[in-house]
Order: structure tokens, then sequence, then C-alpha cells
């Protein structure tokens, strides 16, 4: 079983960071893709951030471990490989090493999920993080302390995701988006969860989309349907929570 060092080594050649070009320590928002793996839609996300000040870390769950789209689409989109309690294993991997970065400021971070990255997501702020829990054998390596921020979009909280209803340990300010059609979830079911969160002390937003799961995806296909409308409004709001949960140096 892998260290939280050993997972950050493995991912770290997929990584895709964007920022402003200097290297001074700036907030960092953290990305994890869906299910389908890295899509054209997370580099936009990450050039908001980078005209907001902020440095933007993509992460590839899948090219680090040989794993093409059409692999990923038959095996994670199914459940039967990297489930969401997994998923957080790179999600605290990622943290632990972009906390180490000199150009970053780790006591300013916002972790992005989309779908399956979302899950992961939760999976992480939820875990007691005992050791060899999330795939990995240290999870408690990394604080989490500097997380002061979460993005959910449309996060798979469906029957397979057995701890959807676990209290968080971790609570950063939290905006969770629900898609009215999605086809993995009602929106009563999204809206239980969250208020769960909620409860749990976490200061979440809700944002209710009208447009189905990945609308915000332009390769959106099947029940999914892209949406640049609302794509464009998912980015608003992205960047709306990152200036509100810190200051970014200006990006000029």
């Amino acid at each position: 079983m892998q260290t939280l060092s050993q997972r950050w080594s493995m991912l770290e050649p997929g990584v895709t960071i964007v920022g402003p070009d200097d290297d001074r320590p700036r907030p960092a928002v953290i990305l994890f893709h869906g299910c389908g793996g890295l899509r054209g839609h997370l580099p936009k996300y990450a050039a908001a951030a980078k005209a907001a000040g902020w440095r933007a870390v993509i992460i590839d769950s899948y090219a680090p471990r040989g794993w093409s789209p059409a692999f990923a689409l038959a095996t994670v989109c199914t459940g039967a490989l990297l489930q969401g309690w997994q998923r957080a294993g790179d999600v605290l991997a990622a943290l632990y090493g972009v906390s180490r970065r000199a150009d970053v400021d780790a006591s300013k971070i916002v972790l992005a999920g989309w779908s399956h990255g979302g899950w992961g997501i939760m999976e992480a702020m939820s875990s007691d993080r005992a050791a060899g829990q999330l795939g990995v054998a240290d999870p408690g390596a990394v604080p989490l302390d500097g997380v002061i921020g979460a993005w959910l979009a449309y996060p798979y909280v469906g029957v397979a995701a057995f701890n959807r209803m676990r209290p968080w340990r971790h609570c950063p300010k939290t905006l969770a988006v629900i898609s009215r059609r999605d086809h993995l979830t009602t929106v009563r079911n999204a809206r239980r969860i969250h208020d769960m969160v909620r409860d749990c002390g976490v200061e979440v937003e809700t944002w209710i989309a009208e447009g189905s799961h990945a609308f915000d995806e332009p390769m959106a296909a099947g029940p999914m349907r892209y949406q640049p409308e609302l794509a464009a409004e998912a980015e608003r709001r992205f960047v709306a929570l990152l200036n509100d949960v810190a200051a970014a140096p200006p990006a000029g």
C-alpha cells in the first residue's frame, strides 16, 4: 500500500499547474475530474482561477496509472475500480504534494471536484483517516487545516456512495452544485445529503442548476447535455467561491 508521498510521486507526472507567472506563495485550488477522465472544461476553470490570482492544480488520476479514457469509462464509471473512498487517497496525496510547493500558500487551499472527483473529496472530508484507510498507508499524514473551501459539482451521491451520510470531520466552506436533471441522483437525495453536511457545521451553499449531469462539459453525451450558459454561470460561481474564502494577490 502506498504512502501519501508515494501516491503523490505517482500522480505528479500527470499534474498540470496553471497560475500567474511568479513564484510568490498564492492560494491554490486543486481540481479533480469525473469518472470519464480529464476533459476540456477543467482547464477553463483553471484559467478562471489564474485570472483571479490563484494557482490551479489539475490532477489526472488516470494517465499516471496507465488507464485510457475508454478503460476508465468501463471500470471507474461502473464502480468496478477506484471507488470514491479510494479516490480520496488521490485527494489527500495531492493536498500533501501541493501544500509543499513554495509557490503555494498552504493555509489557503480549495478542493474542487466534478462528479466522481466530488465523491472523493466528500470521502476525504468525512473519513477518520485511520492508518490504511482510503487506499493509502498514512491518510492522516497531511493536515486538513489549510483546506478552506470545497467546490462539489454534481458530486456522485448515489447508492454506491456508501458513506454519503457520514458527518464531515473537516468543515471548509462548500458550494455544492446540484443538477436538476441529474440521471445519477434526485434533487431530493442530493439536498438531503448536503443538508446533513450543513448540520455538521459546514457552511454549505447549494445551487440547483437547470441542466443535466455534466452540463458544463463540452463532451457530454447520452443523458448528459452541455449547456454553455449554465457552464458560464458555474464558472462565475466557482470564482466567487475562491474570492470569498481567500484574497489572492493580483494576477498581474
